[in-house]
């Protein structure tokens, strides 16, 4: 069953140039708690990938795809879980809530090419961004004409290898239609139901994101400063993405071994 979270809230943020499954919220967190939440993040926990780094709580998934229980943060819970809760965005989920937060880092001109979150994850998935606003790729699946990319240039070798071991899952496709999203510092992004199944998603390596406007980006009429793009380029700068999910698999093993988290 494909989990939706079409609350009367959220749906007056639905991404009306997608199929009903994208949603935008812009100005999610505040600009104290971005900055709040950038000087939490914790130093030593970074995991260097080629064109990104990344971080995974509370842990990264097994070879099985299987989340160690374990609670998230509580920089990565409060405000952000709360706001969830009000838009009923996992509502519908197995466990009523995100389970798992993989920050990503991108600094000028670092991407990540096309890929699918995969079958780990309940259908549903919350982006917020932090630090700056970058354009995301998202182009429908062709069905039965994904190509593995089993040719990978050596360096995404590792990248894949940490990806896979996070539940996602990188590969290069036929491409179908395009559609282009741009997400601001601050805001929330959220894919559920046959937009997370029908879609991948990627951001291009560019120092500048161009030809943004009305007739490029889907949410454009969502945005909540677009004047700032009016000139139809976004320089790109450092940002950071928290993006949160639902694991489907989740062992209570280690929480035997050790006993319960102390709050």
């Amino acid at each position: 069953m494909i989990e939706t979270c079409d609350s009367s809230l959220l749906s007056f943020h639905r991404i009306h140039g997608l199929p009903p499954s994208f949603y935008y919220i812009p100005n999610f967190i505040t600009a104290e708690e971005e900055s709040q939440l950038l000087t939490k993040i914790p130093s030593n926990r970074w995991i260097t990938l080629t064109h990104r780094r990344l971080q995974p709580h509370p842990s990264k998934l097994t070879a099985s795809n299987v989340l160690l229980s374990a609670p998230l943060p509580p920089f990565l819970s409060d405000p952000i879980l709360p706001r969830f809760k009000e838009y009923g965005v996992f509502q519908n989920t197995p466990h009523g809530a995100p389970n798992h937060v993989l920050l990503n880092e991108y600094r000028r001109g670092e991407g990540i090419m096309l890929h699918e979150d995969g079958a780990a994850y309940a259908p549903v998935v919350a982006t917020v961004s932090l630090g700056g606003s970058v354009v995301l790729d998202l182009v429908e699946k062709q069905p039965h004409k994904d190509i593995c990319d089993s040719t990978h240039d050596e360096r995404e070798t590792d990248d894949d290898k940490l990806e896979n071991g996070n539940g996602e899952k990188e590969k290069r496709v036929e491409e179908g239609t395009r559609y282009h999203i741009l997400q601001e510092p601050r805001s929330l992004l959220i894919t559920t139901g046959n937009g997370y199944m029908d879609f991948m998603h990627g951001i291009a390596e560019v120092q500048r994101d161009e030809n943004i406007g009305l007739d490029t980006i889907v949410n454009w009429e969502l945005l909540g400063n677009s004047q700032e793009f009016e000139n139809g380029v976004n320089e790109r700068v450092t940002r950071t993405s928290l993006t949160y999910r639902d694991v489907l698999k989740v062992s209570k093993a280690a929480s035997k071994i050790l006993g319960p988290a102390k709050k």
